[in-house]
């Protein structure tokens, strides 16, 4: 029997093995999106990029239903709940990890960030959403900890500098894990599609008049063809696109595994940092990025006892 998603959408091995790559072409955009707005975010000031880009998100994904569809229709009492879920997953999680990222450094905002993916498990078990099953919660925990190994080689990444800014950060993570565990319940009834599409357009209602306010109070600049490029690629792709590659894994493998296979996105930033932008790449890097992976590996066993430990455990 074909088993059923946590989505509760009948599911078989093969729209699994193709959400989950779905999950890993969102790792590898995600990954580079990082490089992207390293090289963009100097021109606009952080909200403006931020805002700029989910009208560019919300354009493309709008545009992709209507050319599916013919015509772009609320999706009936699930327009509310998209547009406030896109507020809090999108709006408040994009400015509240924005102004915690000018308070404390870039290592600590990841490795807060990265506690989200173990919120969403944790949250997911406990409203009955998804089976928090061992492998699951212990593959997220060392995939954590991979990500805490990455983080913590890097320079000044020692938590406690600024507790505001941590507070912030945190709380940003934990919004992202509310997003991802309520839309679940959505997706029972809206496609991925769809889902995204007006979920993103909340998150750009919500930081319209943040983007205003940093536009009007910052300083005149021009901006170069390859910021247009980094925001076409940031919007359409990073915030657009792949979003929607994600709502689709948590609507067929559920919020858990989804969560945890965006663990790998601080491996492959790494990674395409050091390939295109010469950054170097120390031991704990290679390390992290390898906990990373077994983490990961973990979430998808049905056990996180070896074969061989369960053959000596039969009576």
């Amino acid at each position: 029997m074909t088993p059923a998603s946590p989505a509760g959408v009948v599911v078989s091995a093969r729209e699994r093995r193709i959400a989950e790559a779905g999950v890993l072409l969102t790792v590898l955009v995600w990954s580079a999106n990082y490089v992207v707005v390293k090289a963009s975010i100097g021109v606009l000031g952080p909200l403006t990029f931020t805002a700029t880009r989910y009208a560019v998100a919300a354009a493309t994904l709008l545009l992709l239903v209507r050319w599916r569809d013919g015509a772009i229709r609320p999706p009936g009492r699930y327009t509310l709940p998209l547009l406030g879920l896109g507020m809090v997953g999108f709006g408040a999680y994009q400015v509240l990890w924005t102004v915690g990222l000018t308070q404390i450094t870039a290592g600590d905002s990841s490795l807060l960030v990265a506690a989200s993916p173990v919120a969403t498990a944790l949250m997911a078990g406990a409203v009955g959403l998804d089976r928090l099953t061992p492998p699951k919660l212990a593959g997220a925990l060392v995939a954590f900890s991979g990500v805490a190994i990455v983080v913590g080689a890097g320079a000044g990444a020692a938590l406690g500098d600024s507790l505001a800014g941590e507070a912030l950060t945190l709380t940003a993570a934990l919004l992202w894990a509310v997003y991802t565990v309520a839309g679940t319940r959505v997706l029972r009834h809206v496609d991925p599609l769809t889902a995204t599409a007006w979920t993103v357009l909340g998150g750009f209602a919500f930081l319209v008049p943040f983007g205003v306010w940093d536009a009007v109070t910052a300083p005149p600049a021009s901006v170069p063809l390859a910021a247009v490029g980094g925001i076409l690629y940031s919007g359409a792709l990073a915030a657009g696109i792949a979003n929607v590659l994600v709502f689709n894994a948590i609507r067929l493998v559920g919020p858990t595994r989804a969560s945890a296979m965006q663990l790998l996105v601080p491996a492959g930033a790494v990674a395409l940092g050091a390939l295109l932008l010469a950054e170097p790449v120390g031991l704990a890097q290679v390390v992290g990025g390898a906990v990373i992976v077994l983490g990961v590996v973990t979430t998808r066993r049905a056990t996180v006892m070896p074969a061989a430990l369960r053959g000596l455990a039969r009576p």
